[in-house]
């Protein structure tokens, strides 16, 4: 493969680790971000829904990241590059027609819905896949729905991959749902903490049932 004038073959771009810690490019206009210790919410892992009656069932979930820190900072970097990379000079000029429409855009403000457990302060990137996403516990062990979690309000790490989007459908820019690792429990959203295996101890075996009602 001959290289341009000069010797020297196509430039990548640089980036410091100190500060982007969690990223990597794996195509053109693609980019894998991993989310260490984010809130989970509305998680559909384990069972393709549809957001409508008639649309495509996906597996879906959206994470939770603090306002302005550094994976905050990180996921805005990631977003620029796929734009960039997807759109030249345009990047910016169409990444402000699409921020704010969640329908085009995954990275959304959270006090903008702060009618939903946990939004408050936080950016909410949504990330949807058509097939089954890889979910596990802290040990790599895969989980199952029976399992109870990940749950709604638990942290959780992720990994989603960013792309932009420019087809018949419009342009916007998407997260690839990837897998999502259980990491430690959190207060449950919507729907109360999930059972402990010493839920029903009062009531064991030779327990006084009726002195509890």
């Amino acid at each position: 493969m001959s290289k341009p004038a000069g010797g020297r073959g196509p430039r990548r771009r640089q980036f410091n680790p100190d500060d982007y810690q969690h990223f990597f490019n794996i195509g053109v206009n693609d980019m894998i971000i991993k989310l260490p210790n984010v809130r989970l919410a509305f998680p559909d892992l384990f069972i393709a829904t549809a957001f409508e009656a008639g649309q495509e069932e996906k597996y879906g979930c959206t994470f939770l990241i603090p306002k302005n820190s550094n994976l905050h900072k990180e996921v805005e970097h990631a977003i620029n590059e796929v734009a960039a990379a997807k759109w030249g000079a345009k990047a910016k000029e169409i990444l402000a027609t699409l921020r704010g429409n969640p329908s085009k855009f995954c990275f959304t403000d959270g006090d903008l819905k702060t009618q939903y457990d946990g939004f408050g302060g936080m950016m909410a990137l949504t990330a949807k896949n058509k097939a089954r996403p890889l979910v596990t516990d802290r040990d790599k062990t895969p989980l199952t729905q029976a399992d109870g979690r990940p749950y709604a309000g638990c942290y959780v790490h992720g990994s989603v991959e960013l792309w932009a989007q420019d087809n018949k459908w419009g342009k916007g820019i998407r997260a690839k749902l990837r897998a999502v690792m259980f990491y430690k429990d959190g207060d449950a959203f919507a729907g109360g903490a999930p059972a402990a295996e010493d839920e029903f101890d009062d009531l064991a075996v030779g327990a006084d049932a009726d002195a509890l009602v």
